[in-house]
């Protein structure tokens, strides 16, 4: 992947108090687990089909929880949110930001300051401008709304000024990184006027996306159409979309060869079956890592020598092996091999080794058995197993543990050891905070984050993506990130997709999934 991709995180600033941190975290937890259940039919309800023209029947196991991208940005689902929402950017092919709801932008001489200039004569879909005021209204939205999934991604933020076409963001920082960061993953920009009520916001999304929606069954359904007013129409061939929760994965390759749909997201287990029906089986380029998450603020993971131990317990050949079908790769980085931010002097840090594994379980003075562990997950999951499986082997009983709510208390820092995947960010140094920075909110031992990393992050940050020195200012950040003892990296989950082979290929967006430029065949 070329080397201009990156990712940004939240900026240091004063650090909360470790009560403010997880009231916070409790609050972003319910947001996140909370599932919408009234039923919403707006302008009138009638289905793509019958308004004729190309349909996109897409079923997505990441059918949005919440319409609200304040709140249901932070996850996979904010490829489905960029179906009605833009942004001020997006990331091109290479990842690199381009305009989307902005046409341009500039910082300042010192760097703590960037002015974004919006596209004129654009509206959302209940006919407010989109001008600086909006964004406005967005960003501190974002900010401070209490269920907000975005506060930590905007800390480096300080303040908004709107003028007119024009809005200037403050910096607590010198921070080259915010136009990778105000993408469409963090910050899809939502009416002002519809957004007074957040709420309803979340059953009735209200954006100046590609398409708008006109009906809504929420967990279960969403039917689009396209938007006129979308600064980009010209370029969108796609008249409807239905969009729908997947089904088990089981019968989604019989419900793309009957035309249920034209378009899914892929269980690799069932990716044999979709070629062999006679479909375009395809992998989009993405960010996906999975890791064992470990709270070194707990016994066993207060000593070192027990930690180390984990990490050379694990054989991630086996997660490829047996849970993505050749599909997808093992990692010990948050980054795949070929992006700006992959760090090849950490590559295989601490290999597959259980022998030594043992050595250092005993040094620490645990005999087999002596460590028992419970790994909480929220469902049932093969990786557990393979967990608990791999650490059997070097003496440490792992039992599993389901907690439907287990949100609340990974969130609130409260568990000794868990699993964790991340779709990854469009900036990369948002990708090294949300993992290794002291208030990260994948880092399960916060406040903790390995000497020198606060450091190495700001000198990315100081550092315009243009530089010749970026690339390894960069991976210089990752290897510091890397020295963390709270996360153990393992493999990298595909983001396969099944489609029609009347839909013609999609741009390799990284971690994103761009309709621009696509067809169906018979579309206008």
């Amino acid at each position: 992947m070329p080397a201009h991709l990156i990712t940004r995180s939240p900026g240091p600033g004063p650090r909360a108090s470790r009560r403010a941190r997880r009231l916070r975290a409790t609050a972003l937890a319910g947001a996140l687990a909370a599932v919408l259940t009234p039923v919403l039919s707006a302008c009138g309800g009638d289905t793509a089909a019958a308004s004729g023209g190309s349909t996109l029947k897409w079923t997505s196991s990441y059918f949005p929880t919440h319409w609200d991208p304040v709140v249901g940005g932070s996850g996979a689902q904010f490829r489905e949110l960029a179906l009605t929402y833009a942004s001020l950017t997006r990331t091109d092919e290479t990842g690199k930001a381009v305009p989307d709801l902005a046409k341009s932008w500039e910082y300042n001489d010192r760097g703590d300051e960037i002015t974004f200039h919006l596209r004129p004569g654009l509206t959302f879909s209940d006919g407010e401008p989109v001008d600086g005021a909006a964004v406005k209204a967005a960003v501190e939205r974002a900010q401070k709304q209490k269920n907000s999934a975005l506060f930590g991604d905007l800390t480096s933020i300080e303040s908004v000024d709107a003028d007119g076409l024009d809005v200037v963001l403050h910096l607590s920082q010198v921070d080259y990184q915010i136009p990778q960061l105000l993408g469409q993953r963090v910050l899809q920009v939502a009416s002002p006027k519809a957004a007074r009520n957040p709420e309803k916001l979340d059953q009735n999304p209200v954006g100046a996306g590609p398409f708008v929606v006109t009906q809504l069954v929420p967990g279960t359904k969403a039917v689009l159409k396209k938007n006129p007013d979308y600064w980009d129409a010209k370029n969108i061939h796609i008249d409807n979309v239905e969009l729908t929760s997947a089904p088990d994965a089981s019968t989604v390759v019989s419900g793309l060869q009957t035309g249920v749909y034209n378009f899914a997201d892929l269980d690799p287990s069932q990716a044999s079956a979709a070629k062999k029906a006679g479909l375009d089986v395809f992998v989009q380029p993405g960010f996906n890592a999975s890791n064992l998450s470990l709270n070194v603020n707990k016994a066993p993971f207060d000593d070192d020598r027990v930690v180390d131990a984990v990490r050379h317990a694990v054989n991630r050949q086996e997660f490829v092996d047996k849970l993505t079908f050749g599909y997808g790769e093992v990692t010990d980085q948050p980054f795949p091999k070929g992006y700006v931010a992959y760090d090849p002097e950490s590559e295989n840090a601490y290999p597959y080794d259980p022998a030594k594994s043992k050595k250092l379980l005993a040094e620490a003075g645990h005999k087999a058995g002596d460590i028992k562990l419970d790994l909480v997950i929220p469902a049932e999951d093969p990786q557990a197993e393979i967990v608990q499986s791999q650490l059997a082997k070097v003496g440490i009983k792992v039992t599993i543990k389901i907690d439907k709510n287990w949100a609340t208390p990974f969130f609130a820092k409260d568990l000794t050891f868990s699993l964790y995947a991340t779709t990854g960010r469009d900036s990369a140094v948002q990708t090294l905070t949300a993992h290794f920075g002291p208030d990260g909110p994948l880092n399960l031992s916060t406040p903790y984050e390995p000497d020198g990393f606060e450091a190495a992050v700001a000198e990315v940050r100081r550092t315009p993506l243009e530089s010749p020195d970026y690339a390894k200012t960069l991976q210089a950040a990752t290897r510091a990130g890397l020295e963390s003892k709270a996360l153990v990296f393992t493999y990298s989950q595909p983001n396969l997709i099944a489609k029609s082979k009347a839909i013609s290929d999609l741009p390799k967006n990284p971690a994103h999934i761009d309709w621009t430029g696509v067809t169906i065949s018979g579309s206008r």
